[in-house]
């Protein structure tokens, strides 16, 4: 099994024409459990935006978001239930394979408690745990 912690960075794709605005978006944090037989995440929104967006909304006196459990998931090369769509012809978690996904935000939020609570290393626990639910077995 590998893990991994990476942070995916903050955006700011915001424009004046509507079709081309696609908003702000802070940095996340991303724990990723790979096997053999798939990978599961836990995506954490951390609220951490780049410095001239933290600006304007200290500025304007807006708070800016606090972390977000975002999502728990697992990431398959093959689809889980009957009728799965593929979501990615090459998933980077499955190193390029196709991927079929499904997850959950409020499954996150018990996952986030348990990062707040006792740190990591219940978090990979819990991502080992919902591994060999998906999967079978550790591989």
């Amino acid at each position: 099994m590998n893990r991994e912690i990476t942070f995916r960075p903050a955006w700011d794709k915001r424009n004046n024409d509507p079709k081309k605005n696609y908003g702000i978006h802070g940095a996340d944090m991303i724990f990723i459990l790979k096997g053999e037989l798939g990978a599961i995440q836990f995506v954490v929104y951390t609220g951490w935006h780049l410095p001239h967006v933290a600006d304007e909304y200290k500025y304007k006196g807006s708070k800016i978001s606090e972390p977000l459990a975002a999502d728990v998931g697992y990431h398959s090369p093959k689809p889980m239930y009957e009728g799965q769509q593929q979501m990615q012809a090459k998933c980077e978690h499955l190193n390029g394979k196709p991927c079929y996904y499904d997850g959950s935000g409020l499954h996150a939020e018990k996952v986030f408690d348990m990062l707040i609570q006792q740190g990591s290393d219940a978090v990979w626990t819990y991502l080992e745990s919902y591994y060999m639910e998906c999967f079978g077995e550790l591989i």
